[in-house]
């Protein structure tokens, strides 16, 4: 009687335990980074001049993104051309945005109707002030979710959140690294591949200078350059190039 009631008491004590983990869970999933939320004006018009180019077709790559990826139209501009000109690509990033606004758009038109072969994912700096690395990595996950039931065929491949400010002393900093170590762990290498290409943008002290990004957030044409060189190998194959 004594052992049965020990069992039963230590079982219970296993259950309201295994409760207490998963409302824990349950409260960390449900946080802003993962929860769709659209922005207004200026960032409107480009979620729907993005639209209007996706529903036209004849997209093969697209980059997913905030103001790095958006810059690809600005300091960019001359290295987008000479990589992705010829090669159906469409920029699908936004100045500003997060991954909760990333989730928003990807739901509401910019990828509808369309199967690229790779998509190529940078997000998570603009969350680095208001969410954990957990967080992060859970909006990224919701993303890379989104990708694989909208277009499943397409080949996904993340990016390390860039390194920002002058050093790894920087919180921000620290906040994306521990993200970026979270992140490479959603990658299968089968649909979903993970690529860091930060230390190409440092020095060998690991010191972000002004000259690769002048604000140490933005990269300039050097930085775009440095970005393109570095994963071109791997866009190659994951699109099937020669």
């Amino acid at each position: 009687m004594f052992l049965r009631r020990f069992v039963l008491l230590n079982l219970s004590l296993v259950f309201s335990l295994l409760a207490t983990v998963s409302t824990a869970v349950a409260a960390e999933a449900n946080h802003d980074a993962v929860k769709p939320v659209p922005r207004r004006g200026g960032w409107m018009n480009r979620h729907k001049s993005m639209n209007a180019r996706v529903a036209k077709g004849n997209v093969d790559l697209v980059f997913i993104g905030d103001s790095i990826t958006h810059g690809w139209e600005g300091s960019g501009k001359a290295i987008w051309n000479k990589y992705y000109g010829k090669r159906n690509a469409v920029n699908l990033g936004i100045g500003g945005d997060r991954t909760q606004h990333v989730i928003w758009r990807l739901d509401n038109g910019n990828l509808k109707g369309i199967t690229p072969k790779l998509a190529v994912i940078m997000i998570g700096t603009n969350n680095a002030g208001a969410n954990t690395p957990e967080q992060i990595t859970d909006g990224v996950k919701v993303i890379v979710g989104q990708l694989q039931k909208k277009t499943p065929k397409t080949k996904v491949l993340l990016l390390a959140i860039f390194p920002r400010a002058t050093n790894d002393q920087d919180r921000l900093r620290q906040v994306n690294m521990k993200a970026n170590a979270l992140i490479a762990k959603l990658a299968d290498d089968k649909s979903v591949f993970y690529l860091s290409i930060n230390d190409k943008f440092l020095t060998k002290d690991r010191v972000l200078t002004k000259q690769v990004m002048p604000d140490l957030l933005h990269p300039r044409q050097r930085g775009y350059t440095i970005w393109a060189e570095a994963i071109e190998p791997t866009v190659a194959k994951l699109m099937g190039e020669k």
